[in-house]
């Protein structure tokens, strides 16, 4: 399995938003900038993050964007299914034997499916708010090295 950016800029993102003082509103140029993430991918990431309901935008010329709940109730996997899709990580796990006729012999699958299971259980465990960052990376990789 492996994560891909998009998971990793979104958990980015709301890590700086799970930050800052509660309600503040933060301009999508400042994540790109604390956080380090490419603005193509940003847009992106936050409109599948505002439609998965974790986060709330905001128009106008002070907009941004806002947790739309508590940190400590949003989860890695949740945001993981938000900008990917399911945590799936063999589809004969998700389609079961209409997508692989050899599911009801297979005796590999209670592996995946245990470890599926396993990681599903992990990420849900970790909230965002337990890596909540006020800084961001480039404000932590400046003070290293001194």
């Amino acid at each position: 399995m492996n994560v891909g950016r998009r998971v990793d800029y979104a958990v980015r993102a709301l890590s700086y938003l799970a930050g800052q003082p509660p309600g503040k509103i933060v301009s999508r140029a400042v994540i790109e900038e604390k956080k380090d993430i490419p603005p193509y991918y940003l847009s992106k990431i936050m409109k599948d993050l505002v439609a998965g309901g974790l986060v709330c935008s905001h128009v106008g010329s002070k907009g941004g964007f806002t947790l739309a709940r508590p940190p400590e109730g949003i989860s890695v996997k949740e945001v993981y299914e938000a900008v990917e899709r399911p945590l799936v990580l063999m589809e004969c796990l998700e389609k079961g034997e209409g997508f692989c006729s050899y599911c009801c012999v297979c005796r590999q699958i209670s592996i995946w499916d245990r470890a599926q299971r396993l990681l599903a259980s992990y990420l849900a465990g970790i909230m965002i708010g337990d890596i909540a960052d006020h800084e961001g990376l480039r404000g932590r990789l400046v003070g290293v090295g001194k």
